[in-house]
């Protein structure tokens, strides 16, 4: 052993000698970059590249307990890694060598990815006219999706390398080169493998024969398709041994096309006998590839980890049920809240109809937030980077809804009824949120007005339901409306609560006048917003759309009143209908009317000595910062987000904090997602968030920024400063 030790210790001595009479550098590498939950550098596998050689560098991921990055097919969900080359002139860079993955069942799906420290492979063809004694820079912009159980990351890092050019072999790097050279031998190679696909009743039949399969009885074998799609990868792969070679029943996926059977399947065949790459052709089975006994399923471990995928599915589900209790704390939902505690206290001397609105209302706001997050997740499925409150990025929802809060007011008002003549306006029309239909309804308005806020609890349980099957993530979502809906029905199925509350009286009747006020400056609100993300020429049209409407539901007032009293309404019932038309199309021709440049510029406050003075966000601008020692505080907000509003007029905009980031320095950032803005919703997913408000501290020397509560005060932002 100490002679082998002292053998290595002068091979690479001589290696490092020679390296250097030839002007090397014999540590190329210039670091490791690191996240919170990866670590990767660009290394290499030799100590230098000759001209005209093929040199191997590899990405080496270092991945954190929990987490994992993906192979070049996912599987069911995720993304594979990602590498976009600069490179000196005359140098390409070629394919990854894929190491073979491993296997990750989360519920009903199947993955394909690493964990741990994984090395990626990549050959370098250096050009024939590099000079020895002049490096050759390699720049790779990675992008690496890392994902834990219950949410996704992207990580994009630059990695650097600088690889001395030298004449003559060069030996393995130190540090690296053994690492990198067994991956590669381990790598899947072809082998002459005969495989052939065929459709069956049962779905696909893979056979494959001759090769190294004839060496032994194979135990187990799993099929890894390059191409996502064209198997269901969570289901089981039943298989049969042969004297020469095995069978497997694979089920189709969705992608699955006869034009992709006639083209060949290509992948990894993995045994326990070894991995190789094979492509399927259409035909039928080589013989000896059937006969003998049933394989082993290689994911019997993987599919026992059920129960414990499982409990975070529970997990994320009481989240989300917390999150939506604190959501009827948040500002924009009041106003829809305190008209069903008005009707809670009508309905108090009728349980039985009281019960009726309380399970309405649930079944009104599950309905909405499923209709939220079925668009949610299939925008996302889509490749669209989309967050909560996604739909009041949209200026035509944000005027559309402008509308529907002035039509709640004006019925509140008394102005018009909806389901009943004005006779009956005390007594359970639509207007008066009473009713199984009024009860419906509100809890939609809940789920629609409550969608510009999070709450605390939210972010992770969002964030997990995003990754998740969607089933799964379809029950977090509903969770949290029943957590939304839960007060208001618990009181609704409890007597003795509804005894409690205030007898039925005059006062109930201005209370709904009272309320219709929120519901006004609800509207006014939401044309703010619209005028925001639009412009003067579209708000111009917007509140001709707003007079229209409000004089098309007049008229249905007027309407209604001639027709309590038994008269004919035909000419105010047309005009309104056309009214109320004309208000909806100037609407859509408003948020279609392009955006003017005061619109469209970056939001900001100017340093009074009362407020911020902020920049906009950007990575770049971060990075900056902390490159010249100073603090950053970043402010993710939307101009249709109350609670990120009420936090900017109280804590981020008092004097003691202006006076605590000119004391240290600090650079304020914000991050206007008012408008759909792509590189905000990456930085959201990041920290595992799917909508607004989110803050965040940066320190000069810290990887990571300091995640500050939702709810902000003074004191708190002053003292993630100073800490």
């Amino acid at each position: 052993m100490r002679l082998a030790a002292l053998f290595l210790f002068l091979s690479l001595s001589l290696a490092a000698g020679s390296a250097a009479a030839q002007g090397v550098a014999v540590t190329p590498g210039l670091g490791a970059q690191r996240t919170e939950r990866i670590e990767a550098e660009l290394v290499p596998m030799s100590r230098w590249a000759a001209p005209g050689s093929t040199a191997i560098v590899a990405v080496r991921q270092k991945i954190a307990p929990g987490w994992h990055t993906y192979w070049r097919n996912p599987g069911d969900s995720g993304g594979a890694t990602t590498l976009a080359w600069t490179l000196p002139q005359g140098a390409t860079a070629g394919d990854i060598v894929w190491p073979t993955p491993q296997r990750q069942r989360l519920l009903g799906l199947m993955n394909y990815g690493y964990s741990g420290t994984v090395y990626l492979p990549v050959p370098i063809q250096v050009p024939a006219t590099a000079r020895p004694g002049t490096p050759l820079t390699l720049t790779a912009e990675a992008l690496f999706l890392v994902c834990s159980d219950q949410m996704c990351v992207p990580e994009p890092l630059t990695l650097s390398l600088v690889l001395p050019v030298a004449e003559g072999a060069a030996p393995l790097d130190p540090a690296h080169g053994a690492a990198i050279e067994r991956t590669l031998g381990q790598a899947p190679r072809p082998a002459p493998i005969m495989a052939r696909i065929t459709r069956t009743e049962d779905g696909l039949s893979l056979a494959a024969a001759g090769g190294p399969l004839v060496e032994g009885a194979v135990k187990w074998a799993y099929f890894f398709p390059f191409k996502g799609g064209l198997i269901d990868h969570a289901a089981t792969q039943a298989g049969q041994a042969g004297p020469r070679g095995l069978t497997l029943m694979l089920k189709p996926g969705r992608g699955l096309t006869p034009e992709a059977v006639a083209a060949g399947i290509e992948g990894l065949l993995q045994t326990d006998r070894g991995t190789w790459q094979v492509t399927a052709e259409p035909g039928a089975a080589p013989e000896g590839a059937s006969g003998g006994a049933a394989l082993a399923d290689p994911d019997a471990d993987s599919a026992a980890s059920g129960g414990l995928l499982a409990a975070d599915l529970l997990q994320a589900a009481l989240l989300a049920l917390a999150g939506g209790l604190v959501l009827n704390l948040m500002p924009c939902v009041f106003p829809v809240l305190a008209m069903k505690a008005a009707s809670l206290a009508k309905g108090a001397h009728d349980p039985a109809a009281a019960r009726r609105d309380g399970v309405l209302f649930l079944a009104g706001v599950l309905a909405a937030f499923a209709v939220l997050a079925g668009l949610l997740l299939a925008l996302r499925a889509g490749g669209e980077a989309a967050g909560w409150g996604f739909q009041l990025q949209s200026p035509l929802a944000t005027g559309t809804l402008a509308l529907l809060m002035l039509a709640v007011g004006l019925n509140l008002s008394g102005v018009y009824a909806v389901g009943a003549g004005l006779q009956g306006a005390g007594s359970g029309p639509l207007a008066r949120l009473s009713g199984g239909a009024g009860s419906f309804f509100t809890g939609v308005l809940a789920v629609v007005v409550a969608a510009p806020c999070t709450a605390p609890f939210m972010a992770a349980a969002l964030g997990a339901a995003l990754v998740m099957p969607w089933p799964a993530a379809m029950a977090v979502f509903l969770m949290l409306g029943l957590g939304l809906a839960l007060p208001y029905l618990a009181v609704s199925l409890s007597p003795g609560l509804l005894r409690r509350l205030p007898k039925p009286g005059p006062w109930m009747e201005r209370l709904r006048g009272v309320l219709a006020f929120p519901m006004y400056g609800a509207a006014a609100w939401l044309v703010w917003v619209f005028a925001r993300q639009t412009g003067g020429e579209a708000l111009g049209l917007l509140l001709i759309a707003v007079v229209l409407a409000g004089f098309g539901l007049w008229l249905v007032g007027v309407n209604q009143a001639r027709r309590a009293e038994g008269g004919p309404a035909v000419l105010s019932a047309v005009s309104a209908v056309l009214a109320l038309i004309a208000a909806f199309a100037l609407t859509v021709i408003a948020a279609r009317t392009p955006p003017t440049p005061a619109a469209m510029s970056e939001p900001g406050w100017a340093s009074d000595g009362a407020v911020l003075a902020s920049r906009p966000w950007s990575p770049q601008a971060v990075s900056a910062a902390l490159a010249e020692g100073r603090p950053v505080l970043v402010n993710f907000t939307a101009d249709w987000c109350v609670t990120c509003k009420i936090n900017e007029r109280t804590a981020l905009s008092s004097p003691r904090l202006a006076e605590a980031m000119t004391k240290a320095n600090a650079v304020y950032l914000v991050g206007d997602w008012t408008r759909r803005d792509d590189a905000i919703s990456r930085e959201l997913e990041r920290h595992g968030r799917s909508g607004v408000p989110l803050y965040l501290v940066y320190r000069p020397g810290q990887a990571e920024p300091r995640i500050l509560p939702q709810l902000l005060t003074e004191g708190l932002v002053i003292a993630a400063l100073e800490r």
